[in-house]
C-alpha cells in the first residue's frame, strides 16, 4: 500500500492488498445510481439516530436534492413512522421499489414490506446483514444525490456489513451528553477507522432544553462534553440538538418533513462537500 494511499481502490490502478476490500463491494441495482452515502451511527441506543437521519434527508430534500434513506435498523426500524409511512413497497421481477414521502424522499425499510409495523424480526445476525445488502442491491433507487443510512447501534454485524458491502463517502455519529457516551463515541470513531470511512460529523442530540420563561439553556444531563470529544477524533463539524417536544411529537406524528429546525444545516453543507 502506497504512502499516498487515499483507500479509493475504483480511482486507483496500484496493486496491493487493500485492494481486496473492493471486493466485498455489492454493487446498487442497475437501475440505480447513487451519487453520495452517508452513514448514520451511534455506539448506543436511544440517542435520536433515525431522528437525526430524518432531519438531514429532509434538509438535503428541501434544498432540491434527489434524496433517499435506506434503513439498516433491520430489527428496529423506525423511519417509516417519523414519515408517516403506511404503504408497503411494491416490486417487480426487476426488484423493489422504494415508498416516496409527502415531499419526495424515498424510502426503504423492513417496516414497508411486512404486514404489521410491529411484527417481530426474530431473524440471525446472518440474515439480518443479507437483507441490508439486498436493500442496496434489489431496491430500484434510480437517480439519488444523496443517500442516508440509518444504521443500528453499536459496531456489530450489520455495520460492518455496511461498511464493506456499500461504498459510504462517510459517516456522522450521534451522541448524548452523559459521561458513558464519550468512551462509546470512540468505540465508533475507532471502527470507523479500521474500515478507512471518514467521520465526517458528530452530532449531540439532547444537548439542552430551553427554559419557555428566560430562555436559560439547562443542561438536563449534565454539562456537554462533545467539543472535547470532536477535538481528541480531530472532528471539526459539530451540531447540538435541544430537547424539543415538539421534534419528538412530529417524528411520533409522521410528521417529520413539517419541522423547521436549523441545527444541523451546516453539518448538511459539510456533507454534501
Amino acid at each position: 500500500m502506497s504512502e499516498d494511499c487515499n483507500h479509493n481502490c475504483q480511482t486507483c490502478g496500484e496493486s496491493c492488498n487493500e485492494r481486496t476490500k473492493e471486493s466485498l463491494l455489492v454493487k446498487p441495482h442497475a437501475m440505480s445510481h447513487i451519487k453520495r452515502v452517508i452513514g448514520v451511527v451511534s455506539g448506543k441506543g436511544g440517542v435520536g439516530k433515525s431522528m437525526i437521519t430524518s432531519l438531514l434527508a429532509v434538509q438535503a430534500r428541501r434544498k432540491g436534492l434527489k434524496t433517499a434513506i435506506l434503513d439498516a435498523d433491520i430489527t428496529g426500524p423506525s423511519i417509516p413512522r417519523a414519515f408517516g409511512l403506511r404503504t408497503r413497497a411494491e416490486g417487480t421481477s426487476e426488484g423493489f421499489y422504494p415508498v416516496r414521502t409527502q415531499t419526495g424522499i424515498d424510502v426503504m425499510s423492513l417496516n414497508l414490506l411486512t404486514d404489521n409495523e410491529t411484527d417481530p424480526v426474530v431473524w440471525r445476525g446472518p440474515i439480518i446483514a443479507n437483507s441490508v445488502k439486498q436493500f442496496w442491491s434489489d431496491v430500484i433507487w434510480g437517480e439519488v444525490d444523496c443517500m442516508f443510512i440509518d444504521m443500528p447501534p453499536g459496531t456489530g454485524d450489520v455495520p460492518l456489513t455496511v461498511f464493506q458491502s456499500i461504498p459510504v463517502d462517510g459517516i456522522v455519529i450521534v451522541t448524548s451528553p452523559q459521561e458513558l457516551v464519550g468512551m462509546i463515541v470512540e468505540k465508533a470513531v475507532n471502527m470507523a477507522a479500521l474500515m478507512h470511512i471518514p467521520v465526517l460529523g458528530l452530532v449531540e442530540n439532547m444537548s439542552y432544553a430551553t427554559c419557555p420563561d428566560c430562555d436559560k439553556k439547562i443542561h438536563v444531563f449534565g454539562e456537554s462534553h462533545v467539543d472535547a470529544i470532536a477535538k481528541k477524533h480531530g472532528i471539526t463539524t459539530i451540531a447540538q440538538l435541544p430537547i424539543d417536544t415538539r421534534l419528538a411529537a412530529a417524528c411520533d406524528n409522521g410528521t417529520i418533513e413539517q419541522f423547521e429546525g436549523n441545527w444541523l444545516d451546516d453539518m448538511l453543507k459539510t456533507l454534501l462537500k
